[in-house]
């Protein structure tokens, strides 16, 4: 093994940035490990886990860019170096734009003076300061950056408040703002449904399921996902919502998050009653009648709640293809597997997809675990070990330390794929491909090989194994919705056609009892 360590001092890139770079300079064919990140305290941990931290690295300051390789050899790491160092020079162009860059938000805003949106995408150490002085410029802020405190999250949304700006995040990774996906994102059409979601690709499921329904997105407008704890209040959820209130080309509201603190949604369902259009709301495992004792549309699934929008708008549900669940499929699948065959596993990218599958699961079977699981007793303490039925979510900081987000390398889910795979009581395993702007270009074929090796190890035992897979995504993303689909069925991948299906029909493939 060869190491090399190349420190940039006061070089300072995105992390937005870094973890794609991070992922393509892993993919390179001479590197084993690569390691592309800001030097500071918590990636130097990561390192430290790895027995990578050298006293050079351990010297190094928050605002130096670390990159590390290890490789076969020091000749091989020269030249993945080179590689690495043409990743950062690669911008993406279009004809006739020009990109300038500027020092601080204070000199953006005056050099672009009809600006009024700043995305926030440094370490988290910087990002309320930057983010403080975006709002004082003007600009409304959506804050992709986490590690910020909750102190500083209620002082930035009550400045934000207090001058009628949007204050979406921290930890906020999606937001179509006037037909512009930002971060990560789905190409929809534009329409009159607006989304205010605490979940991220809660949102992206919401706006591709109405767009798939044939409906439109107004604005998509991102919290950040603590902005429903009692401590935040769900400042940025209510002023989203009299913001679409007040918005002409919004006819129809949908809020999605988890279920919020009891004390906070009592905010939000008082803020409904008063709102002059209808809200669709979708907090998922929440309950059904304070929301329509409110004046709210309760929805149970993303799916649910995207059609009942879409209907509110005036389409009529007899022009609709609804995708009911397939009970023929069900008992097929039924049939294929042996009695012991009994458990789901689902490894996701997304963490609403997998709360939505998990939750569907809970409501038939009594032990279901996950790495984030709300109750206690069900929370995997050994995330490496799956029990009886599993879900994780590979985007939660367990996952995630150090390494890019499953969003942008979904290859990370490959050597638990297999694991799960020589489980002989596992039955199916259900998995995301998220596309859109900010995820990986080819989210499936990074995984085919792996799925294919997954139902030879099963086929090997004579069992068969399940495999069901859900893209999210729509027509007009790339790559090619059709295509990803496709090349999934090749590989002898199940598909669903929503998350809540997808949910859905896990649960009822290892059920052992009658199909319907």
């Amino acid at each position: 093994m060869s190491l090399k360590i190349l420190i940039k001092k006061n070089t300072y890139f995105d992390s937005v940035s870094l973890m794609s770079i991070s992922t393509k300079a892993n993919q390179l064919p001479d590197v084993e490990q690569a390691f592309v990140a800001m030097a500071t305290e918590m990636n130097k941990g990561v390192l430290r886990n790895l027995n990578l931290l050298t006293p050079e690295l351990e010297e190094a300051k928050n605002g130096d860019l670390m990159i590390l390789i290890v490789g076969s050899s020091d000749e091989k790491n020269e030249e993945s170096l080179l590689a690495i160092e043409e990743l950062f020079k690669k911008k993406p162009s279009a004809k006739g734009e020009h990109q300038a860059k500027y020092a601080t938000v204070a000199s953006a805003k005056e050099n672009v003076p009809g600006s009024n949106l700043a995305v926030v995408s440094v370490n988290g150490a910087y990002a309320v300061r930057e983010a403080r002085a975006a709002l004082e410029q003007g600009l409304n802020v959506m804050l992709f950056s986490d590690n910020v405190s909750v102190e500083d999250e209620l002082a930035l949304k009550q400045l934000a408040h207090s001058k009628g700006l949007l204050m979406m995040g921290p930890d906020c990774g999606t937001a179509i703002i006037n037909n512009k996906a930002l971060c990560f994102g789905n190409h929809v059409r534009q329409g009159n449904i607006g989304i205010i979601g605490a979940s991220g690709t809660g949102s992206q499921e919401l706006s591709v399921r109405i767009h798939d329904f044939g409906g439109g997105v107004s604005q998509l407008i991102g919290t950040g996902g603590r902005d429903l704890h009692e401590k935040i209040g769900g400042i940025m959820m209510l002023d989203a919502m009299r913001m679409l209130n007040a918005d002409d080309q919004t006819k129809v509201i949908v809020l999605i998050s988890k279920p919020p603190a009891a004390s906070v949604e009592k905010k939000v369902l008082a803020e409904i009653s008063r709102c002059s259009k209808p809200v669709v709301v979708c907090f998922i495992g929440g309950k059904e009648a304070d929301v329509v004792k409110a004046g709210g549309v309760f929805a149970k699934s993303t799916k649910e709640a995207a059609l009942k929008a879409v209907l509110l708008t005036g389409v009529k549900e007899e022009d609709l293809d609804l995708h009911p669940l397939n009970w023929p499929l069900i008992e097929e699948v039924r049939a294929k597997l042996k009695p012991e065959q009994k458990y789901i596993r689902g490894l996701f990218c997304g963490g609403t997809l997998c709360d939505e599958a998990m939750y569907a699961a809970m409501e038939k079977y009594p032990k279901v675990y996950s790495n984030i699981q709300l109750n206690p007793e069900y929370r995997l303490k050994d995330v490496s070990k799956s029990k009886e039925h599993t879900f994780l979510d590979f985007g939660d900081d367990d996952f995630t330390n150090g390494k890019p987000h499953p969003m942008i390398d979904p290859s990370n889910r490959i050597e638990r794929l297999l694991q799960e795979a020589r489980d002989p009581e596992v039955g199916v395993i259900t998995m995301d491909f998220i596309l859109g702007y900010g995820s990986h270009a080819d989210p499936v074929g990074v995984m085919l090989d792996a799925i294919r090796e997954a139902k030879a190890i099963a086929a090997k035992e004579e069992r068969h194994l399940e495999i069901l897979g859900y893209v999210l995504g729509t027509d007009l993303d790339r790559p090619n919705m059709q295509d990803q689909i496709e090349r999934l069925s090749a590989a002898g991948v199940t598909i669903a056609s929503s998350s809540a299906n997808t949910g859905l029909l896990s649960r009822e493939f290892v059920c052992k009892g009658e199909a319907k």
